[in-house]
């Protein structure tokens, strides 16, 4: 692995030098940047600042020639570079840009309103309110439309005309976009103000002023530049650009990746966010088992990272083993990663030889999950488990269909989720499933997940909100028993599920809880929730279990000779016991169905669950902050 080396330079730099860099292309954007978005507001506020000499914040830059060789792109509105970048600016791409655009250009500046609304917009300074020091400096810079004209009355009266550069004179209103070219603007100034010599010299005395207290700010002004050097090292780069991109998205490994395979000619994006013509990726994966009345597949939360994470495991796979054939041992051995470091290095001819193998393994998955009772995204226990599996299933091919095998994919996977290894540092866990579960199948040791998961049974009693991955867990595994819905008795297939909108409900329904003064802790566990279709839920409402099996069984066919019969088998289904259930027992059936529980995890896990021993410490199920945001999502 290389080193996180950085060696950087921090030393202030004049604005107009950065403008005339990028006006030549000695500085470029690498090519991961997002496009330039700023607001009119914002902009306006940017020059307003400089005007006044006030600080702006820094910018950070890297030199080019090292070993991180992205592909660059000009700053938007500059022309085709005439030479090769020194530097890329990292940070400050939009505070540049914006001045870029506003200061150099000679072209309507193509922005944005607070509302999202694309304009064209000139921008000007009212030199009369920059020289009153009374006024706000904020409104003396001024945005008008492309025509150069600001009016009202639905345009049949014209409130300031600034269409030609006797109106820009006759106004006192001085186009930001001929600082650079202060002397031409002046001259003609000069000229204008020479028709009338009774107010020349007070005229050019503003003027003056107004150069030595408002444009000389922009000439003189200094940047603070962090220049890194051309040795920083990938991951270096993105730590440091995530440190300092505080106000936007976070970049990921992903972008890093996509500028530098840009360098060798390969267009990342297009194979994962496709082009008009043809789907990327991204939109397989979303669609990828897919029912019509679903907005979104399983596999729809697959990030380009995740993708990117499994096609690593295969390649530093192979790394490892060209070294153990060339005798390294121990220590030597570079390991097998999906570590932020290792999707920097992942080479080009990696990604194009692994790519169309991993995609089918996440379509695999795709069937795994499906089968494994989660149809949707929301009620995946793990995302994070999803990379291994696909990585997993692809290395295997074939193989991972026989019977054998995939029972140990399946063990694999719950001892993941109910032992809940996947809930945080998971890139070690990653690259060591991918090597142990795959021996496994062929006749290896248990995989250390496998080993490592520890399931208690009082777990279940934590297990309250969707955000727990056991609890998720859970309902997958009542969900692939071919549980049945109450009233209809359909099993929950994928397409029932959607098409009766099923979800997770409880059992002894919350109002009668609370009337019997059961706490919320107890009656929102797990162990008193199951899947149950929207209608059904309806009818079940707030009563007592007694009452609403009576209402179930209206539903049911006078034909039926004991219908009580047929709903005791559909509850079963659901490791419900018919007749507790009847008798509103409700402690009698919580810890009867704990039990069951127990059962089916015990079997999905092929291990038993620790029943007697008591919790070292208490188990927080649940994010306050997360349930907080989630709102009604959090059943």
């Amino acid at each position: 692995m290389s080193e996180a080396k950085t060696s950087f330079d921090a030393s202030p730099r004049h604005l107009t030098e950065l403008l005339g860099d990028a006006r030549k292309g000695k500085l470029q954007l690498p090519d991961f940047q997002r496009s330039w978005v700023w607001d009119e507001e914002r902009i306006r506020s940017l020059i307003a600042s400089i005007s006044r000499g006030f600080p702006v914040g820094a910018i950070m830059t890297l030199k080019t020639g090292g070993s991180v060789a992205f592909k660059p792109r000009r700053l938007e509105g500059s022309p085709e570079p005439t030479e090769d970048p020194t530097e890329l600016l990292l940070d400050g791409q939009q505070r540049l840009t914006s001045l870029y655009q506003v200061m150099v250009r000679k072209d309507v500046v193509e922005t944005i309103t607070p509302r999202r609304q694309k304009v064209k917009r000139w921008f000007y300074l009212d030199i009369m309110k920059c020289l009153d020091p009374t006024v706000d400096r904020d409104e003396a810079v001024v945005s008008v439309p492309e025509s150069r004209l600001i009016t009202s009355n639905f345009g049949r009266t014209v409130e300031l005309d600034l269409s030609s550069r006797e109106r820009e004179f006759e106004n006192l209103m001085f186009p930001l976009n001929q600082v650079l070219d202060w002397n031409s603007w002046a001259w003609e100034f000069v000229m204008y103000s020479g028709r009338d010599p009774e107010h020349a010299q007070e005229m050019n005395q503003m003027m003056k002023d107004f150069y030595d207290t408002v444009v000389k700010s922009f000439v003189d002004y200094l940047v603070p530049v962090i220049a890194l050097d051309a040795s920083t090292s990938k991951e270096a780069v993105c730590v440091v650009f995530e440190k300092v991109n505080t106000g936007g998205k976070p970049l990921d490994a992903f972008e890093l990746i996509t500028a530098m395979y840009a360098a060798d000619g390969h267009e990342l994006r297009k194979d994962w966010f496709g082009t008009e013509s043809s789907d990327g990726r991204k939109d397989r994966f979303r669609n990828a088992l897919r029912l019509p009345s679903s907005p979104e597949g399983v596999l729809s939360g697959v990030g380009s990272t995740d993708f990117i994470q499994a096609i690593s495991l295969f390649h530093t796979r192979d790394v490892r083993k060209a070294a153990a054939d060339a005798g390294k041992t121990g220590k030597d051995l570079p390991k097998v990663s999906a570590t932020r470091q290792s999707l920097l290095d992942l080479p080009l001819a990696a990604y194009l030889q692994y790519q169309d193998r991993v995609e089918r393994g996440f379509m695999e998955a795709a069937k795994f999950l499906v089968r494994s009772g989660i149809y949707r995204v929301k009620d995946l226990p793990y995302q994070s488990q999803v990379a291994p599996l696909a990585a997993i299933l692809a290395e295997l091919g074939k193989e991972a269909d026989s019977p054998a095998a995939a029972e140990k994919i399946r063990q694999w996977y719950w001892n993941g989720v109910f032992g809940e290894l996947y809930g945080s540092s998971t890139e070690t866990r990653i690259a060591r499933d991918f090597i142990e579960v795959v021996a496994w199948v062929h006749g290896g040791p248990i995989p250390t997940t496998v080993h490592e998961a520890t399931v208690r049974a009082d777990r279940l009693e934590t297990m309250r909100m969707r955000l727990s991955a056991a609890y998720k867990g859970v309902n997958a595994l009542l969900t692939c028993k071919r549980a049945q819905d109450f009233r209809t008795g359909q099993e929950f297939s994928q397409t029932i599920f959607f098409d009766d909108n099923v979800d997770i409900h409880h059992i002894f329904p919350k109002d009668w809880c609370k009337k019997q003064g059961i706490p919320a802790t107890v009656y929102d566990s797990i162990i008193n929730k199951t899947p149950i279709s929207a209608r059904t839920n309806r009818i079940i409402g707030g009563v007592a279990p007694s009452s609403y099996l009576a209402k179930l069984k209206e539903e049911f066919s006078t034909e039926w000779a004991d219908p009580d019969s047929v709903l005791d088998a559909r509850l079963r289904t659901h490791l419900i016991d018919p007749e507790l259930l009847r008798a509103d027992r409700f402690e009698d059936f919580m810890s009867a169905r704990q039990a069951s529980l127990v059962s089916m995890i015990e079997e999905a896990i092929g291990k038993p669950v620790i029943v007697d021993q008591p919790a070292e410490t208490e188990v927080i199920d649940e994010d306050p902050e997360e349930i907080q945001f989630l709102g009604s999502e959090a059943i």
